[in-house]
């Protein structure tokens, strides 16, 4: 271990002197066009800043307007595009005075730029520089701010800022050869002759548009270059691309775009100022540099821990020449991996490979001793080749290894491992390039792994609210699938729902609440248990839907729902469909036609307190298939419903109803995911054996269970019940009768089905009230016994309720 070098202690002997010599040499620099940029990008190397921008004064000199920046953007810390030279802002302070600022997490408390930041630990520095003109301005992360190496080297930083020239290109009258400017109304570009060169344009034939110039890029860099093209809210100083433009013969040519956003006044329009210059000739010296600016624009779009894994792997394993490159996080004792690169289990150590219990190994650091010592430490450590090192940690680098810690909001949220197979000689711009790497990839992990959290908060709470599984339906199939949108993270309000209902109804249930929030998807929930329910109670599906709007309406919310509800006859092979603001279902016939249902609908639920839903008969034969979906597979802001619905028909028409599930994915393989969607499809198969069945309605008379106890005994032998099975069910029609009338008034109706050899017998009242059986019963007890016995004599029995009422019902065995 004596060979172990510390980066961080080395840095910090010879930074200063780094600082001077590395500004020293862009001092020197003849050429103009960058050298503030490069100047502001040493205070992310040399100072660890995440942030450090220019603030220079305005024409009319009462306010301070950031001219140049580098870094993440200034919106993340909540630090602004211009501050009033008499406020109280660090950098109008800084301004007035003449003397730096440092302001911690004390002093910005309850500060703009405290109440936005995602650290606890960030501070401000503010730095007047030569001359009185301009502030700059600094921003980082790191736990106690900046130490006293960091302020040398930023006072380095501000004294070696020469201030900027205040025309703007456009003024001047004429271009530099490698310069633009872009009218952002009108999409009309000057550029100079340089760019032209670069993309083999001639001047005689240029048309002055914009989407010329885009025409001949790589169709894949096209999202990033749009991206600041069409980006009127970019701030100034913000953006650095680097993109590819096709050539007549050979690969494309790498460009680096560096623009700038001048905000419009007078009348005139807001312009998009910059450079753009061959990648390939771009000085070495400035690699680095670049390198982590880069890095700090990919990691500021970073939404997941994999894409922050992603963009450190893209950003160092090329240019460092690495073998292997792995992100993990640390998770209690264990660090968890996210990236690896590269991915195969055979390219890392065999500790590693035990451990790969998922997709990406996680192993425990106790076992990885110099590991949990420089995540102690916090420090970036460089071990050169042959070093001695537990196996594994020198099979991932035996050629040499470095090891970042990646430090966020005080502690330790990972470590990123870089190794490589040959000897590898770490010089003193590669050790500043890990260590400010280290600091951007921590905090951002940090928000990643926030944002991963909240994801799969958002993925459990939607999980939670639809069905975990479908019921087993009498001669028919169902299967759902639900898609969260991809543009963003919030939970929708789209839903599923397939509801068995007594006599071999199914209630099948599809819907939208308006909005994608935790308002949406709670009423999403409160919807679907209202549906539920309001269907146990056994009213027809108009009935269903028009409670369902009532109860919406009171209660008081801004949001609306839609619904379309389909209430199918198992036994009959027909269904009614009920629309409130939904799309109608899509039928695909036996003979492979299919339909776009012309069902009657009424409003959205929730909009109309006394409304009118419409019930719309729907045939079935064996065979059809049945599907319900949401607007967000057949709408887009390229296409109408009606398209779409015409597209899903044709989708259905071609495919293979025996399969189902395939069918669902692929109908779900077009959609365009910028919205949920709730595909339900249900295939009508027809009950194989159909239940006979025979009703009575019992009148309050002196003889009604005797009446009763007859009808159920010529049913009995009208369908060849066998004798010795005949007692007990007149033992239970007899109980649940009785039981009804004595209980309860108004009308009783007794109900008598056989399917196969279960004989169900349902008796149904007008009272809510569900009998109990009683716990027990005494000798003088005159009461009671009736539901004891039919349970004794029942293979099952319960209670439903129906139409204000309940029905209670018991299925006896007979013999076969």
């Amino acid at each position: 271990m004596a060979d172990v070098v510390s980066e961080g202690a080395a840095v910090r002997r010879t930074r200063t002197e780094r600082a001077e010599a590395a500004l020293a040499t862009l001092a020197a620099d003849p050429r103009t066009t960058d050298r503030l940029r490069r100047v502001l990008e040493q205070a992310l190397v040399l100072a660890g800043a995440a942030f450090a921008g220019l603030y220079t004064l305005g024409d009319d000199g009462a306010r301070l307007c950031l001219a140049e920046s580098a870094g993440l953007p200034r919106t993340l810390y909540g630090l602004r595009d211009s501050y009033p030279v008499p406020g109280r802002s660090p950098a109008a302070e800084a301004h007035r005075t003449g003397q730096p600022r440092w302001l911690g997490p004390d002093e910005l408390a309850g500060s703009p730029e405290a109440r936005r930041t995602p650290s606890p630990d960030f501070c401000v520095a503010a730095l007047p520089v030569h001359g009185g003109d301009g502030v700059l301005l600094a921003a980082t992360e790191n736990p106690g701010g900046f130490d006293g190496t960091d302020r040398a080297c930023l006072a380095l930083v501000a004294a070696a800022i020469a201030l900027p020239e205040p025309a703007r290109p456009e003024e001047t009258g004429e271009l530099p050869a490698d310069a633009f400017s872009l009218a952002m109304d009108t999409g009309r570009v000057e550029v100079g002759e340089r760019i032209l060169e670069l993309f083999r344009i001639g001047r005689g034939t240029f048309d002055g548009k914009v989407e010329t110039l885009l025409g001949l890029t790589v169709p894949e860099d096209l999202p990033s270059l749009m991206s600041v093209v069409e980006a009127d809210h970019m701030s100034v100083g913000e953006r650095e691309l680097e993109f590819r433009v096709l050539q007549p013969s050979g690969p494309p040519k790498w460009l680096r775009l560096r623009g700038r956003l001048l905000p419009g006044g007078d009348g005139s329009p807001a312009r998009l100022v910059g450079t753009v210059a061959d990648a390939s000739t771009l000085r070495s010296d400035v690699t680095d540099v670049a390198r982590v600016q880069r890095l700090a624009a990919s990691l500021a779009t970073a939404g997941t821990v994999r894409d922050v894994g992603q963009a450190v792997v893209a950003a160092l394993r090329q240019p460092l020449k690495a073998d292997r490159i792995a992100l993990a996080e640390l998770e209690n004792d264990r660090l968890v991996a996210t990236v690896l690169d590269p991915p195969e289990p055979e390219a890392w150590p065999e500790l590693w490979r035990t451990e790969w219990r998922t997709e990406w190994p996680d192993a425990p650091v106790r076992s990885m001793p110099t590991l949990a010592a420089a995540l102690r430490e916090g420090r970036t450590q460089i071990w050169p080749a042959g070093t001695a090192l537990e196996p594994a940690l020198a099979e991932v680098g035996p050629g040499g290894l470095a090891v970042l810690p990646l430090p966020a909001g005080g502690r330790m949220a990972g470590a990123c491992l870089i190794g490589w197979d040959r000897p590898h000689d770490f010089g003193p711009d590669e050790r500043a390039l890990l260590t400010a790497c280290a600091g951007l990839a921590g905090q951002a992990l940090m928000r990643a792994h926030a944002f991963d959290a909240e994801h799969e908060l958002v993925g459990m709470l939607q999980r939670t609210l639809l069905p975990r599984r479908l019921p087993r339906l009498p001669g028919a199939v169902a299967v759902a699938r639900y898609l969260p949108t991809t543009a963003g993270l919030e939970v929708g309000g789209d839903w599923y729902d397939v509801i068995p209902l007594p006599d071999n109804h199914v209630a099948l249930v599809i819907g939208d609440v308006q909005g994608h929030n935790a308002g949406a998807a709670t009423l999403m929930g409160q919807m679907r248990t209202a549906l539920r329910a309001y269907a146990a109670e056994g009213h027809p599906p108009d009935v269903v839907v028009s409670h369902a709007n009532r109860l919406l309406t009171e209660m008081g919310t801004d949001l609306f729902a839609t619904c379309c509800y389909v209430d199918v006859d198992m036994e009959e092979g027909a269904a009614w469909c009920v629309r409130a603001g939904h799309l109608p279902p899509v039928l695909r016939h036996p003979d492979g036609g299919t339909q776009v249902v012309e069902a009657a609908g009424g409003p959205p639920l929730g909009v109309v307190t006394q409304a009118d839903f419409p019930m719309t008969p729907l045939p079935l034969q064996p065979g059809t298939l049945l599907a319900l979906t949401t607007d967000g597979l057949v709408e887009s802001a390229d296409e109408d419903i009606d398209v779409g619905l015409d597209r899903l028909a044709r989708r259905l028409a071609v495919a293979d109803p025996a399969e189902l599930g395939q069918v669902a994915d692929a109908l779900l393989g077009g959609a365009h995911r910028g919205d949920d969607v709730a595909l339900l499809l249900m295939r009508y198969d027809g009950m194989a054996v159909r239940p006979r069945r025979e009703s009575w309605t019992v009148w309050r008379v002196p003889e009604a269970v005797r009446h009763a106890r007859r009808f159920t005994l010529r049913t009995l032998r009208s369908w060849a019940v066998p004798a010795d099975a005949r007692d007990a069910v007149l033992l239970v029609v007899s109980e649940l009768v009785t039981n009804a009338l004595v209980h309860t008034a108004g009308q009783v109706r007794l109900d008598l089905t056989l399917i196969n050899h279960r004989f169900r017998v349902a008796v149904a009242d007008s009272s809510p009230r569900t009998p109990v059986k009683p716990t027990s019963l005494g000798w003088e007890a005159t009461g009671g016994r009736g539901i004891l016995l039919v349970e004794a004599m029942s293979a099952a029995w319960g209670t439903v309720p129906a139409g204000g009422g309940k029905q209670v019902w018991a299925e006896l065995v007979l013999g076969g």
